[in-house]
């Protein structure tokens, strides 16, 4: 999902760069939008999935196999790539719809929903507000998934007296993640389009869509002994050079 994210924009972006001809069809650009609302949205669904996958793992462990078995599991899986479509495919559309009888320059990195609508003619007000719907109800729900499964996690990682303690470092990458990902979108969504300037949507969607895709296989590995042990001995090697 992270290599698709970067895909949708990156190589676009690097032809542009090395052609110094930023020109997209008003097709592509709907295209462009469809597959990094998509991608975003199935990104979300995804974290709380995982969440509950963490829950059912550590709090109901004897009855994980019954909970989470392969039907569910693609249950799950089509459930969130039908919801991230439907999802991109009102904004895709609209602006598709739009008239355009202003500057054709899109003052952004790529197509974006705020960035179109600062061209279009036509009262965007009620677009604006569906948009802020859709993240709302993308946002909002898998946050508190996340944030039951964790807390339901925590409490029975306080009360047992075991191991169990272990277990919730095999969910800190997922929470960094997590961290990383709904700090950005929070501040990139639900700002209202007053506060925003085309210099902090370029630079908080390049960090949404480039930055943080990048930095997950790195936090996911850290789950991996030797990855974290090769980690220290480079620091422990500059430490001792400088």
């Amino acid at each position: 999902m992270d290599i698709c994210q970067t895909l949708a924009i990156g190589p676009k972006m690097t032809v542009d760069f090395l052609m110094k001809r930023n020109v997209i069809t008003l097709i592509g650009c709907s295209v462009q939008m469809f597959f990094i609302i998509s991608l975003a949205a199935a990104e979300f669904f995804l974290l709380g999935v995982m969440s509950y996958d963490r829950y059912v793992a550590i709090c109901k462990p004897l009855q994980y196999p019954i909970l989470m078995r392969r039907n569910i599991y693609l249950s799950l899986a089509v459930a969130i790539w039908c919801g991230a479509s439907l999802n991109a495919l009102v904004p895709a559309v609209y602006v598709l719809l739009q008239p355009y009888c202003s500057s054709n320059v899109i003052r952004h990195i790529f197509c974006e929903l705020p960035s179109m609508l600062r061209l279009s003619c036509s009262d965007s007000s009620v677009i604006q507000r569906v948009s802020f719907f859709i993240s709302t109800e993308v946002l909002f729900p898998t946050l508190v998934t996340i944030l039951v499964s964790y807390s339901c996690i925590l409490v029975t990682v306080l009360r047992s007296t075991g191991k169990s303690h272990k277990a919730l470092g095999t969910c800190l990458s997922h929470l960094l993640v997590v961290g990383l990902f709904y700090g950005a979108a929070m501040f990139k969504y639900l700002r209202p389009m007053s506060y925003r300037t085309p210099f902090q949507d370029d630079m908080v969607s390049l960090f949404c869509t480039i930055v943080t895709p990048m930095l997950n296989p790195l936090i996911y590995s850290l789950r991996n002994r030797d990855v974290l042990d090769a980690l220290k001995k480079v620091f422990r090697k500059r430490t001792l050079d400088q």
